[in-house]
């Protein structure tokens, strides 16, 4: 199919990771490299360096030529500040930013179990102030040779002996000190049969949702489900269209039609955006003893529960379309063998369409016919990360064209890797979770908004001071003072009660991370040259 291209956005000038999610490329392995800036002239001229090897997002519609290793790069405000990014620019990012995400642990949850004191050493876990991460390269590959081959072309920049020092301190097989972050996706096993894709430590199907925006340069059939829903728009016939890219893309229209706010002069910020970079440990033990005894009591066992956790049967199947795991098995059976028989070269034409139809059964749904919760609980965690037109509670009287509305405004492109391994499935200890990295041109509307209120507090949803089951803050973990919540709604159609979930520990801790500006391929130019110009 032939890619279309929104020509109001500057692909190649826009960096590859605000466009592309990457491990839907067939890049399943990753090295985020963090830098500090010791010299102002030397951080500019390590970024002029770096700017040759930047992948843009220019798209890739044959996925048989695309390149081996993509690479992207982003500043937190002290590297911008550093690179001597003239003040009154500097003045014009938001105080969340300049603040950075340690100091804002009290908006994000990121107290008790996710407190910085805990965090990897890189972060430099026992000060509160500005943190010495100035600079994060990311790397993302086909086989780690490619990520091998890609990260000695840095270290051979690096070695030029600019003013930039490579940061050490990232946890993981059992040391504290390792040169980089490395992430990888975990291969689903014979023992857990699923969707062929990658998976989380707990056992999910995961990255399966994307986010569509105008312009993204994706088959434009992607939109259904990623995009927003559009009941009773005749002009979209299939109930979903783009959101709007400046969402998440500086110099753009927003949902509101407006430009997001960004720092001056417009070259600077314009094809720019934020990413949040944030690496999350999960606590496998706890979510596996949690499941083992409450899934003991609850109606349809063990598998029923995870799967009202999240939303999703850890098969990928979500709840609002397969609400039995029989359908859910039977459905992500035939998915996986019609994508087998396609890795094959053995599917025929209709085997093809086939799988294209079911594959959109993974992502477009919709919440107006379970208002009531019944098939995916208010409280899942999908159902809490985008609630599509949830908010409306069954009112379809209420924004009637633009159901969304309410949740169209904290959209965020999510980015990102598992890392690590769990080497023994009872205990929490080792180093293992996921690395998320989330882009929006809005911090405090779109991730922070979406961390505090829909991840930690649970008003949105009717839900009190509930926290999302998975994601969320529920105190000290093994600690009898761990009481984190989850009502699972009752069946009114069926008579089925309401279930209710208590002592949930921490399952997902915060291990590290901050903000970071991801700049135009133009405005990588101008801080490498030195001649941004905010007048």
């Amino acid at each position: 199919m032939t890619t279309q291209v929104d020509l109001n956005l500057d692909l190649d000038d826009i960096q590859g990771n605000v466009i592309k999610g990457y491990g839907h490329y067939g890049f399943p392995v990753a090295r985020y490299v963090f830098f500090q800036i010791t010299s102002h002239e030397g951080g500019r001229n390590f970024v002029k360096g770096i700017i040759p090897l930047v992948t843009t997002g220019i798209p890739w519609p044959d996925l048989t030529k695309t390149p081996p290793v993509a690479t992207n790069i982003a500043f937190t405000f002290e590297g911008l500040r550093q690179l001597e990014v003239p003040e009154e620019t500097l003045q014009g990012f938001p105080d969340e930013f300049s603040m950075g995400m340690k100091a804002r642990r009290a908006i994000l949850g990121d107290v008790g179990p996710n407190h910085f004191v805990r965090w990897d050493p890189i972060w430099d876990n026992e000060h509160e102030g500005p943190q010495n991460v100035h600079v994060i390269v990311t790397i993302d590959g086909k086989t780690e040779a490619d990520l091998e081959k890609r990260y000695q072309e840095i270290q051979e920049i690096l070695a030029k002996g600019y003013g930039v020092k490579q940061l050490s301190g990232h946890r993981g097989q059992g040391r504290e000190d390792l040169r980089y972050q490395p992430a990888a996706a975990i291969v689903p096993t014979k023992e857990f049969i699923g969707y062929p894709g990658g998976k989380e430590h707990f056992g999910y199907s995961d990255g399966i949702s994307t986010t569509y925006f105008r312009g993204c340069g994706e088959d434009p059939r992607k939109v259904i489900g990623a995009g927003k829903p559009t009941k009773g728009d005749p002009a979209t016939p299939e109930g979903w269209k783009p959101l709007e890219a400046g969402e998440f893309i500086f110099g753009h229209p927003d949902e509101a039609f407006e430009y997001p706010e960004a720092p001056g002069p417009p070259l600077f910020s314009k094809n720019g955006t934020y990413m949040v970079y944030r690496k999350l440990h999960e606590n496998v033990g706890s979510f596996n003893s949690y499941m083992e005894a409450e899934g003991a009591k609850f109606p349809g066992g063990k598998e029923a529960l995870m799967a009202k956790f999240a939303g999703r049967w850890r098969n990928g199947a979500p709840l609002v379309t397969f609400p039995t795991e029989e359908s859910a098995n039977r459905f992500v059976g035939r998915l996986a063998a019609l994508q087998q028989r396609i890795w094959d070269g053995t599917a025929s034409a209709t085997e093809r369409t086939e799988f294209d139809k079911l594959s959109l059964q993974l992502v477009a749904y919709d919440y107006d016919d379970d208002a009531d919760g019944a098939k995916c609980p208010f409280s899942a965690h999908i159902r809490r990360a985008n609630p599509r037109s949830a908010l409306r509670f069954g009112n379809r009287e209420a924004f009637p064209d633009t159901p969304s509305a309410l949740s169209d405004r904290r959209r965020i492109l999510r980015r990102g890797l598992p890392y690590g391994h769990v080497e023994d499935p009872t205990r929490d200890d080792g180093d293992h979770g996921v690395v998320m990295m989330i882009i929006n041109a809005d911090l405090s509307r779109q991730f922070e908004f979406v961390q505090q209120q829909w991840f930690n507090f649970g008003n949105d949803f009717r839900q009190s001071n509930d926290k999302d089951p998975l994601l969320g803050n529920h105190g000290i973990n093994h600690d009898s003072r761990a009481k984190g919540r989850m009502i699972i709604e009752g069946d009114a159609k069926t008579g089925a009660p309401p279930y209710f979930c208590s002592g949930m520990p921490t399952l997902v801790e915060t291990r590290g991370g901050d903000y970071f500006f991801v700049p135009s391929l133009t405005c990588l130019r101008m801080i490498a040259l030195g001649i941004i110009d905010p007048t």
